[in-house]
Order: structure tokens, then sequence, then C-alpha cells
């Protein structure tokens, strides 16, 4: 079970002090509800009409519209059909200019990576809520927090809310709507009441976010084995989450050369199990630029390619991959 949960160990790892003292369990039988999202047999894939038995995955692209290099790949692969996803950080620079593609294919899933966080040491953001508005959303250079654990101990929740909504209605002032939501870095992830707010918004819109099932005791137990603070108030939100929801979730494992990760790649693929899969990775094109913002260049760089690659396509269709996005899951929802 450990590479399933490896990502959330990128995620949670900063912020579970704060979890473990900030979530308290609660006490009290299960909902209507709940009764009913626990007894729900199959996976997420076969709820949503997917043959049982399939892995059915999203190869998502993250930190769309940080930089223009990550927008020329997004493009590339979207338009070449070898990725099905990708989610744009709305304070970044290079934002507008992705959403103006994505309204111009309307037929690509293009969603929100909602950013709290703005990491790099000297290629940074705010965010879109003032300082006025949210303070506990800024650090002293009036750019977002660098860490996870930073936001967690400095922004109060309403700051967290009103800054994510902040983001989606921007991306609809522009003429877009999003196709879902997910979490830079996790940060919605780091503390239980920023979660609130992402499931909240996510339902209000009715834009699917990036949810993980709690239902399956073996991904429950994997999470808590490694110490997270998964106690009855945190699980019962999660599973009371309205929307579609993935059954796993996985980054692209890095390498030290471009073979090393394809294979790792090939090898996380034939461990999945079936199911609804989202993997994320983080493609930019190469330039020297690049190598200005991040210390992940290469990483980022190989992930530009990797998905064209005709061994790695080859590789899918032996496989017998089913390839999926939001927006099919979505529609699929509505008519389950």
């Amino acid at each position: 079970m450990k590479n399933l949960f490896s990502i959330w160990s990128l995620f949670l790892l900063s912020s579970l002090f704060l979890l473990q003292t900030a979530c308290k369990p609660t006490s009290g039988q299960q909902t209507e509800t709940e009764t009913a999202e626990v007894s729900t047999p199959g996976t997420w894939a076969e709820r949503l009409g997917f043959p049982a038995g399939k892995k059915v995955v999203i190869l998502h692209a993250d930190d769309i519209g940080m930089c223009e290099e990550a927008n020329i790949s997004a493009r590339n692969y979207l338009e070449s059909d070898h990725i099905q996803s990708c989610a744009v950080m709305m304070p970044c620079p290079n934002a507008k200019d992705f959403i103006e593609w994505a309204k111009a294919h309307p037929q690509e899933d293009v969603g929100l990576h909602l950013t709290l966080t703005s990491e790099w040491k000297t290629y940074r953001w705010p965010g879109l809520t003032s300082g006025e508005e949210a303070p506990g959303l800024l650090d002293e250079d009036g750019k977002l927090w660098h860490e996870v654990i930073q936001v967690v101990q400095n922004a109060k929740p309403e700051e967290v809310e009103k800054e994510i909504r902040a983001q989606v209605e921007q991306a609809i002032a522009w003429g877009y709507r999003p196709d879902h939501i997910d979490t830079h870095m996790g940060t919605l992830y780091g503390s239980h009441l920023f979660t609130a707010a992402y499931l909240k918004v996510a339902e209000e819109y009715q834009i699917p976010a990036m949810v993980i099932d709690m239902t399956k005791p073996e991904v429950l137990e994997g999470f808590r084995q490694q110490g997270y603070p998964l106690n009855d108030e945190m699980v019962n939100m999660v599973n009371n989450y309205s929307l579609p929801k993935l059954d796993y979730f996985y980054s692209a494992p890095n390498g030290k050369t471009y073979e090393e990760k394809t294979t790792k790649f090939k090898e996380l693929i034939q461990s999945l199990q079936p199911g609804l899969t989202e993997i994320i990775f983080h493609p930019s094109e190469l330039t020297d630029n690049l190598k200005t913002i991040t210390n992940s260049w290469q990483q980022r760089a190989w992930e530009a390619e990797m998905f064209a690659d005709p061994d790695m396509k080859q590789f899918f269709e032996e496989e017998g991959l089913i390839f999926t996005n939001w927006k099919e899951i979505m529609e699929r929802f509505k008519n389950s």
C-alpha cells in the first residue's frame, strides 16, 4: 500500500501536528447519508458506468498558468489527446492566457488548481484577495505563503474560502466555467476547516473537486497507519460530499534519468487497482527561464515528453487502460 499513499505524504506531512490538535473526533451514529454511502457497492468507476474491473485513468497536468513553459506543454498534450485534463493556477502570471485558450477549446477539460501558496524563492505571486480583506493569506512580502504549514498557522478559514471563491469567480469573469477544482500543494487538506470550505464551494458551484473516496477500508486504514488524523469528523465530511470522487490518486514518480522515470511510471500503472484513478504531473517545456523558476525543471521537462512517447502510448494500449476526464465524469454522474 506504500505507493498508494505516497502523494499524501507530500500534501500533508508538514501539517500533521496542526491537524492532530485541530481535529477532534466526534461521536454519534452515522447519518442516513453516511450509511447509504458506505453501503454502495463497487468502485466509483463502476458507479459512473465504466466496465467493472477496469483501470480508468485521468492523466492530469498541474501548475498550468504558472509560466508560459507549462502552458505550451499543456496545450500540446491536450490538442494531441495524449493527456485528458489540466488545472490552472489563477494567481499566476500566465493564467489568463491559458483561460483564453480553454475558451477556444471547449471540448478540453480545464480546471482550477486552487492556489494558496507561492513556493518558489524568487518567482512568486500574491492571491486574488487583497491584503486588507484577507491579511492571513500573505507573508511579509505581500505574497502567498511559501509552505502549507504557514497557511495553516496564519490564515483563517473564512479568508481561505474568500480566496478560493475569488479564483473561481475570476475564471467565470474571464468567460470560462472551470470543469473541476483541485488544490495546489494539497493546502486545502492542511486543515479540516480548509477542507470544509473547499467542499462547500465545489457543491455550491456544482464543480467537482479532487476528493478521494474514504469508504474503502484499505484506503482509510492506509492513511491512518501513516499517522494521518483522519478522525470521524474528517471522514464524515468527505463521505457526505455529494459530487463524484476518485478511487485512487497518485503523482508521477521522479527518476534520475528519463529511462528510470518512464520505467517507474509503467510500474505505477501496473500496480493500479481497478477503479477511477487520477495521476498528476507538472509538464513544462525546457527553457533557461524554467531553470530560474524551479529546481524540478528536469522532471517537468521529462514529463513534457513522456506521454507523447510512442513506447509509453503502446504500453497504455497493452495495459488496456480506459482514459477519462472530469467533463465525462460529471456527465456520467448527472445521468446515473
